[in-house]
Order: C-alpha cells, then structure tokens, then sequence
C-alpha cells in the first residue's frame, strides 16, 4: 500500500473556534470603597516630611494661642523643661516616623507658647497707668500717618524736662501738629500721655496687647507748640519718609477725594484719606483688599518689572548667550518688591506678600520650583517668628487664609490646565482663572471677614471680576510708571490715568454694592470659630488630593451649628460711661455719647446702629431707671442716693463715679469693676434668671493690662 498521499487527498485541519471561559463580570468599586482607598492614599502623605512641614506653622499658631489665653507668661524654668523634654523624645524617637513627626509639631506648639514671653522680655514695656503731664523730650521712631499739619508717629526716648514726671515707658504713640517730621527727629514741648485704652468688648480688637508687643506704653498728643531740637541721624529712615511724603503731594496736586485717598493707599499705604462711605462701599461690594497694599499689588509690581526686562533683554542680540533672561528679570522683580515694600509702610499684609515673593522668585532665580504650599509655610514662620503678636490681626489672618486657599487650587488647577494651548482656549483659561482666583479668595476670607467685620460681599466675585482687569492693565502699570517719573515733574498724565480707573472701580463698587443690599448674612461668631477655621486651613494645607476639601467642608459645618454666637442685651462702656440697652427695635443708648469711640465700634461689631437716645427713661438728679421691653431693667445711678434708691427696683444697677454704697440684690457694676474688668457685655437669659456677663478684660496678670490706679 503505497504511503504517500496525494495532494488533493490531503486533508486541512479544521480550526476549532477557542473555546471562551465564561464572562467574569468587572466589579468597579463602591462609593465607600473610593472613599476608604481616596483616605488611606492621602495619609500615606503623613510619612512624607515635605507635607509635615506645611503643618509647622499651623502648630506654631496654635502654641501663640494658647500662650495668649493663659492666665498668666508660663514660667521660664517650666517652659525650659518641656522643651527639653520634647527634644529628648525627637532624639530618642528619630528612626521611628510615628514618633520623629508628632515630636516635632509638640516642638512647634511649645515654640509658639515661648514666643509671646520671650518678645515680651526684649520688646515689652511698661503700660502707662494714669495720665502724665508736662515737658518732655522725644525721638521719633517712626511715622504712621501725616496729614498737612498733624501726624501721627511713634516716639521713644521720652525724657522729662523741669518738674515732669517720668512715664516709664519705651515708646508711645502720639499726635503732634507740625507740618514737616522725619524718623530721627527729636522735639521739645508740652505733651499729655495716658494710658492705651483696654478692648471695647469682650474677645475684639486688643489694643493693649498689640501696643505692648510693638513696645507701646502709652498714647499721647502735643498740649502746646512743640520746637525742633534736632534732625535725626536716620538717613535711610528719612529718605523712605521724604519719598512717601512726595507721593502724596504729588497726588493731591493732580487729583481731589476720593481718588487721591485710594491712589496714596496703593502706592505708599496711607488710608488715612479714604472717607468712611468710599470704605463701606468697596467693602460692600468685596473690593476692600484693593486699597491695601498686599500679596495683589506687590505681585503685580514685580510681574511687570519682570515682563518690561525680559522684553528689554530680549531686544539685546546675543544675551541669552551670556545670561538667563528669566532669571535677570526675576532678580529685577525681587528688587522692585524690595523698594515697593519700603514705600508702602510695611503692614503685615505687605511683609507676609513680600517674604512670599522672594521665596518664588528667588526660586526661580536658582531654578526651583516656585510656587508651593513649602513657601507659604516658611514665609507664615518668618513672620510669626519675627512678630508673634502679629498673628493675632485680622490683616495676618485674612492674607495667609487667601494665600493658602490660592495655592491650594492652584496645585489642583495647574494639573489640568497644561492642554490648553490655542489662543482661545488661554483665553477663557485666563478668565477661568480670574473667576476661580476671586472665588478662592474670597471663600478662605469669608470666616475672618464675619468674625472681624460682620460683613459678607455675596456679589464680590462678579466685582473682583470686573475690577480685575482695570486694576491689572491700567491701575497697577500707570501707578508704577507714574511713582518712577514723579521725580521729574511728568507724572501728571500717568496720575491722570490712575485716578480714571480708580473712578471706574467706584463705579463698579457702587453698583454692585446697591446690588448686594439686603441679600449678605453676616452672623456673630464665636471666638471657638477661629480654631475650628485653624484646624480647617491646617487640613487643607496638609492634603493633596480631594480629601483636602472635605476639612473646610466640615468645619462649615459645625461652625453653623456650635459656632453662632448670640448678641448682647446690654453693653457697659469702660471710659465712656456709654451704655447700650436692647429694646424690641434693636439697640438704643441709655448713656453717653453717640459719637464715642466705644459706640462706633459696638456698631461695627453689632453690624446694627444704636439710636442716640433710648426711650422711656425715668430720671432723677440721682439716678435713671430704664425698662427694656424685653423684660429687664437698668438703674444709673450718679451719687449714693441714687444706689440706695434703685437698689431692689432693678436687675442691674450702674453706679457712677466714687461710690461706696453696693448692692446686695441683683448685678451691680461699678467704678472698680469697669476699671478692672474693662467692657460689659450681658445678655438677658430669661424673664426671672441672671444675665450671662462677659468682660473685655479677663485678668490683670499679663504685663499687657493696664492696672487701674
């Protein structure tokens, strides 16, 4: 049988068809299964020392503050042994990240809590009592505003002339009428110092605290005509405070109020000629922070230098050769922020915006990254570090809140944003990016402009948006072009064109101010709103991922459910003998002057206007009885007959000037008690109950209160 098989005998294999497994169905994950993964992904970043450092500052802040509520300085052997405690556990620890990290931050809080003491001991001085009269000497240290013939400066070195009596104190604040003083000088004359005033309510502004912290002992104003006895030595001092002054001349001669006020703040941080209705309005509308020297202006000023020197360069053949354009320029950026900032005053606001602008243009300068939450961190230590007391200002608050918030979304918004390359597509990136900057910064500031101010701009972005291109393409240039050709006697047209677009901003303030009445919601927080809003900023500083929003989502919420605190009932002014009584149409005033320093501030801080006189007042040479019609009642009473009169008839009584007499049945506050516990505050709890009283002065331990004579 042959074997061999011939072609078409040859068979083809049928090719069978893989045989498939059955289908697996793909399980995606739940919503808390992403959860859970988005978590344990953004806690790996604990092991990360670059993400623990964001943190230092935040524990820094959290050491100052509670340092500041202590009832009295910790003692220095106690604070020398916790911090040796600390650093024997970091050494021991150090291998181990669970215990390296959490040392480290415990080490922040106790360098927060040794700061204020320590800054004390080199800084502070002894608070003016009582007042003093008399002749005295003076330097001046430093000039805060000057207005035609009055400014107001800071002076030290304060010497009694005759049979004067000696204050005590390192520096004091005082208002002299002369129409030409520099840093340096030192004058001769009839002065009248007393004391810094205490806090007008319970958890405000601090006044003593902050004066003591710059060195500040007492306030006080020229009785008589001062002579210069001597130009001061201060060159460089002189010079910045020569410059500033010709700013404003050069100013006021080419434009009138409101502009004016607003072109001097831009430029050399004088606000004292805006007016009181051009502030409301801008902050109305959300537009307060353009008239502030800040993070906006001083960036602005180094951009532009930045862009006309890469543009000058460039225009040179061959440079690039030789030099990085980009770096030369950021070096001129850095320069022009320099001069800027000494122009300007130096607040808070600018010294945190200029730390913040050589730390990103330095990088670039050395070729690293710029912009990062690192950088904010070093530039919140610098200046805590540098000024402790200063962490507790509206102005320090509010400007790292927005720059933390900007360079959060600026990680998130940098990644998504590197696609866009056409012409159009940049430009509704840049209006993207104008939209998300107001956003951003106005939702980081919104807890510190309720809590301080008791206002909310619910159209500010829509203003911001609009305003930002004026301030940007016109504003900021024709400031700067104007201040470098003020020397020569040409700036008139760039002033001109300054003023124009100031103009245009009130226009766009005004309207959008008219907008927004009536549709704000600016409740009374709680002081706990401020830590809950520290522990919110430190969390999204820290996170990277989207986890970063869910801490600000959260301390939204329990700020508006444990955070809402209730207004007063009745307000008793320390210095003023003013007193403010609720009524069922709101705050009326039972004593005093509507045009008290301690009345304006209860309005600001109320957000509501007291009436100038509170109806339905009983009065007798004695004493006065006033029936609020929400059910409690107050006696003033003037002399011991009045005391004796109105005690039992009322459920507070007020006694004035030097009363012996007291008053076992019901609140009695007196002389003694205003002097030591400064401002009352009480709120009616209930038809038959007390009142729950608070003080703007909680003790008199710390070396910031002034001890009643």
């Amino acid at each position: 049988m042959s074997t061999v098989l011939e072609e078409s005998q040859i068979v083809e294999p049928r090719r069978v068809a893989p045989r498939r497994s059955p289908a697996v169905p793909q399980l995606r994950p739940t919503r808390l299964q992403r959860l859970v993964h988005a978590i344990v992904a953004s806690f790996a970043d604990v092991l990360d020392s670059r993400r623990i450092f964001v943190l230092l500052p935040f524990a820094l802040l959290a050491g100052l503050t509670i340092s500041a509520a202590m009832p009295q300085d910790a003692a220095p052997t106690t604070l020398v042994a916790v911090g040796l405690g600390i650093a024997v556990v970091w050494f021991l620890g150090r291998d181990f990240a669970s215990v390296r990290y959490p040392a480290l931050l415990l080490g922040a809080v106790w360098a927060g809590i040794s700061l204020l003491p320590m800054h004390g001991t080199f800084i502070g001085t002894t608070m003016l009592a009582r007042p003093v009269y008399g002749t005295f000497q003076v330097t001046v240290d430093e000039l805060i505003t000057i207005d035609g013939t009055k400014a107001r400066v800071i002076a030290s070195l304060i010497t009694p002339m005759g049979d004067a009596r000696d204050p005590g104190i390192r520096r004091a604040r005082i208002a002299i009428d002369t129409p030409t003083i520099a840093p340096g000088d030192v004058f001769e004359g009839k002065f009248r110092f007393y004391p810094v005033p205490a806090p007008v309510l319970p958890n405000g502004f601090d006044t003593q605290f902050h004066a003591y912290f710059d060195g500040v002992g007492a306030y006080g104003n020229a009785t008589s005509d001062i002579r210069l006895v001597a130009h001061g030595a201060q060159l460089f001092d002189r010079l910045v405070a020569d410059v500033r002054q010709g700013i404003s001349t050069s100013i006021d001669d080419v434009l009138s109020a409101p502009a004016a006020g607003i072109a001097r703040a831009l430029i050399n941080g004088d606000q004292s000629k805006i007016d009181d209705d051009t502030r409301n309005v801008l902050a109305a509308a959300g537009l307060a922070h353009v008239y502030s020297v800040s993070g906006l202006h001083l960036s602005l000023v180094a951009v532009l230098t930045m862009s006309v020197l890469r543009v000058l360069l460039s225009m040179l053949p061959g440079i690039g050769r030789y030099v990085a354009e980009k770096r030369v320029a950021a070096l001129g950026g850095i320069i022009a922020a320099l001069g800027y900032f000494a122009i300007s005053g130096g607040n808070v606001a600018a010294l945190r915006s200029t730390i913040m602008i050589l730390l990103v243009l330095g990088a670039v300068v050395f070729g690293r990254r710029a912009l990062t939450m690192r950088n904010v961190a070093i530039a919140a230590l610098l200046v805590m570090i540098t000024d402790p007391a200063s962490a507790f200002r509206p102005s320090f608050q509010l400007s790292f809140s927005a720059v933390v918030g900007l360079v959060g979304a600026w990680e998130s918004w940098a990644r998504d944003s590197e696609r866009y390359t056409g012409l159009w597509e940049r430009s509704l990136r840049y209006l993207g990016a104008s939209a998300l900057t107001s956003a951003v910064a106005g939702l980081s500031t919104v807890l510190f402009s309720v809590y301080y101010f008791q206002q909310t701009s619910p159209l500010g972005i829509v203003a911001n948006m609009a305003v930002l291109p004026i301030v940007t393409i016109v504003m900021m240039p024709m400031a700067m072009l104007g201040t470098l050709l003020m020397p020569f006697g040409i700036a008139a047209p760039c002033i001109l064109a300054l003023g124009w677009s100031i103009d245009r901003m009130l226009d766009i303030a005004r309207f959008i101010a008219g907008l927004s009445a009536g549709i704000g919601w600016s409740p009374q927080l709680a002081p706990t709103a401020l830590l809950v809003g520290l522990g919110a900023y430190a969390w999204f500083a820290f996170f990277t991922t989207r986890l970063r929003y869910a801490g600000p989502a959260m301390a939204a919420l329990l700020i508006a459910l444990f955070c809402i605190d209730q207004k007063p009932d009745l307000l008793v002014a320390d210095t003023t003998q003013a007193i403010a009584v609720r009524s069922a149409a709101g705050m009326v005033l039972a004593a005093g002057k509507s045009t008290s320093f301690a009345v304006r501030a209860w309005q600001e801080d109320l957000g509501e206007t007291i009436s100038a006189v509170a109806p339905g007042q009983a009065c007798t040479p004695d004493g006065c009885r006033f029936a609020s019609d929400i059910g409690f009642t107050l006696g003033i009473a003037r002399t011991e007959a009045g005391v004796h009169e109105l005690c039992g008839r009322v459920d507070v009584l007020v006694a004035r000037g030097e009363i012996r007499s007291s008053c076992e049945q019901g609140l009695m506050i007196g002389p003694l008690d205003l002097a030591r516990r400064g401002t009352f505050w009480l709120r009616w709890l209930a038809p038959s109950g007390p009142f729950e009283v608070r003080t703007a002065i909680d003790g008199l331990s710390r070396p910031w209160r002034v001890q009643p004579p």
